[in-house]
């Protein structure tokens, strides 16, 4: 049997009507880099290297609903973002312009929603992951 190629996940994409404003958003709430800057195209990268955050235009973007229900646009994937201080971490990302989610499905994690909508996590390094 051969060896399979080498594959090294580069960063995840999101969907977005307006990439750069996205991607703003996303270095403001993290401090990563802008990597790449193009007109449909933005990449995020740590400071410290490994993988980015990638936005692309959806010109017919629709957000996804949190919770799920039936018939609507669901989420297909979220961030999950480790923090140290969650009161902090939260009013840092309502600041740069996250939503609380409306549902929040455990205590020791909080749901928000970024500017276009998708949902993400903030939660403590020591307790839920």
């Amino acid at each position: 049997m051969s060896r399979p190629p080498r594959m090294t996940v580069s960063a995840t994409t999101f969907d977005a009507p307006d990439p750069r404003a996205l991607a703003g958003f996303y270095r403001r709430l993290l401090g990563w880099t802008v990597t790449e800057d193009g007109t449909d195209w933005v990449t995020l990268r740590p400071p410290g290297g490994g993988p980015g955050l990638s936005f692309q235009t959806e010109p017919v973007y629709t957000a996804p609903e949190w919770p799920a229900v039936e018939g609507a646009q669901q989420m297909a994937a979220h961030l999950d973002i480790e923090v140290d201080d969650l009161a902090a971490a939260g009013e840092h990302a309502e600041a740069q312009g996250a939503v609380l989610a409306g549902f929040q499905p455990q205590d020791d994690v909080r749901v928000y929603l970024d500017p276009v909508g998708h949902p993400f996590c903030l939660f403590l390094a020591d307790g839920h992951r």
